[in-house]
């Protein structure tokens, strides 16, 4: 006889953190993959293999991350929860970042 699993989702903040989690590294994971497509006749081997290898091993991680804040951040003491917003934040400034360096290089003369 099967049993189906109970799967608890709560009505938390980290819930809402796995869910931007799970969307950024799924927009991060096509973003990397149409960055990559029309610059890949310019870039070296060693540059392709980095960015392969970052395209793989970056959004895995985050992936995993988001959806166990998702189905188990509703366990997580308030000083837990506080430190995933603050990882979410350094996430977010890195983001920006990078984005806003990409944009400055290829705006330059």
């Amino acid at each position: 006889m099967y049993y189906l699993a109970q799967v608890n989702i709560g009505a938390t903040p980290v819930t809402l953190i796995g869910f931007a989690y799970i969307l950024l590294s799924v927009v991060y994971f096509f973003f990397m993959i149409a960055w990559l497509i029309p610059r890949f006749s310019r870039l070296n081997p060693s540059a392709i293999t980095t960015y392969i290898l970052q395209i793989i091993f970056i959004p895995i991680p985050i992936l995993i991350s988001g959806s166990i804040l998702v189905f188990q951040g509703w366990r997580l003491d308030p000083i837990l929860q506080f430190s995933n917003f603050l990882l979410f934040l350094v996430l977010m400034y890195l983001l920006i970042k990078d984005i806003t360096i990409n944009v400055i290089s290829r705006n330059r003369p």
